[in-house]
């Protein structure tokens, strides 16, 4: 009998019950806990860009790809509120005297810096 590419190519089989099931295994990765930027990331590759996704999965790179833009994102998102909180002078004082103007200002600047960061690193090929 012939063997197949897969034999060829040093790829081995089981049998279970009825079935010749591939021994395939993935490669290991590095798990690293991922956050809400990480994890935003994958339901987008997951959703849109599904070859990409497949690709990454099978050659052991989605979750240090996750990862790295995981902590890209979050970097960049506390780098844009802090540089907002600056530039429209958002100052602890203004906590002090009036707190739901304060909180008002802060929540739209994270609304903001949210957006900015799905468009530039979460929603990109």
């Amino acid at each position: 009998m012939n063997k197949s590419s897969f034999e060829q190519n040093g790829g081995t089989y089981r049998t279970v019950g009825d079935y010749i099931i591939p021994n395939i295994v993935l490669p290991a990765e590095a798990t690293k806990p991922l956050g809400v930027w990480g994890l935003k990331r994958k339901d987008y590759l997951m959703r849109h860009k599904r070859v990409q996704f497949n690709i990454m999965l099978m050659t052991g790179t989605l979750l240090t790809h996750l990862a790295e833009v995981d902590e890209q994102a979050s970097n960049m998102f506390s780098r844009l509120v802090e540089q907002m909180k600056i530039n429209e002078d958002i100052t602890e004082m203004l906590k002090a005297d009036d707190q739901m103007e304060w909180v008002a200002r802060i929540n739209n600047i994270e609304a903001r810096a949210r957006e900015i960061v799905n468009h530039e690193l979460i929603l990109t090929a």
